[in-house]
């Protein structure tokens, strides 16, 4: 695979649960090193997206290729496919029986093959780039919200993934909790990590996003530069988004 071809590409992929349909034969292209903001209201399929991405979510026509693998054939070894692949979700799915540390060394151990001494010392290393050295034997019910996000994006990393997808990553945190979280995602943006991020956070998207993918009604509406979504976009639709999501 050329390194400028597509790390993930789809090609239209329609979902539905029962008759109710959640893609609409989506099509998106995703280089190394790019950062795709997704955004829309509630409800466009914009989290069931990148679940079939990783093979969260099966998903009935069309194509999904990371780095040319078929995510959806039953030859794929999906396992090995989400070890390249980081996840970091809404609300964290942290083990709450196990400390900090403990959460990010588990994959390390199990997928990687990695001694607990590597996979410690790596855990020890993204912890303190996520800033929380000192939190690495606390369980999560004692962590707060964005301290327990910051770690679940330290999980993530911890299998050295080609692409990380984020789902809604800062909308179960309080306000305050927001900036440390977005703080650790401008730092991964920066260093050239591939990201998809569900987000309604138009402040990250405007400073780090390359491209905006806006969806509507489980269809894929725009997908375009971020100046130009911000300046002057090009549906009805998302000139309605934008004008509520930026009015507070």
């Amino acid at each position: 695979m050329a390194m400028d071809d597509p790390i993930i590409a789809l090609d239209h992929v329609s979902k539905a649960y029962g008759f109710s349909p959640v893609l609409r034969a989506c099509s998106l292209a995703v280089r190394r090193g790019e950062v795709v903001v997704i955004c829309g209201p509630s409800g466009s399929g914009k989290s069931t997206l990148i679940k079939c991405i990783n093979g969260l979510e099966p998903y009935q026509s069309g194509s999904i290729r990371f780095d040319g693998i078929e995510v959806g054939a039953k030859t794929t070894d999906l396992p090995k496919l989400r070890s390249r692949i980081g996840m970091v979700f809404q609300h964290f799915e942290l083990y709450p029986h196990m400390s900090a540390i403990d959460n990010i060394m588990l994959a390390q151990v199990h997928a990687l093959g990695r001694s607990r001494t590597e996979a410690r010392a790596r855990a020890e290393a993204l912890l303190a780039r996520v800033g929380l050295s000192d939190k690495a034997d606390a369980r999560p019910a004692s962590l707060s919200g964005g301290q327990q996000q910051r770690v679940a994006i330290a999980r993530a990393l911890a299998l050295d993934p080609e692409v990380i997808l984020f789902d809604e990553p800062t909308s179960a945190l309080d306000p305050e909790m927001i900036s440390d979280v977005l703080d650790v995602m401008v730092g991964l943006a920066r260093d050239g990590m591939t990201m998809l991020v569900v987000t309604h956070e138009m402040g990250f998207a405007r400073r780090v996003a390359d491209r905006i993918v806006f969806m509507d009604n489980g269809e894929i509406v725009e997908d375009t530069q971020k100046t130009q979504f911000f300046s002057v976009p090009k549906s009805q639709r998302a000139q309605e988004f934008l004008s509520k999501i930026l009015a507070h």
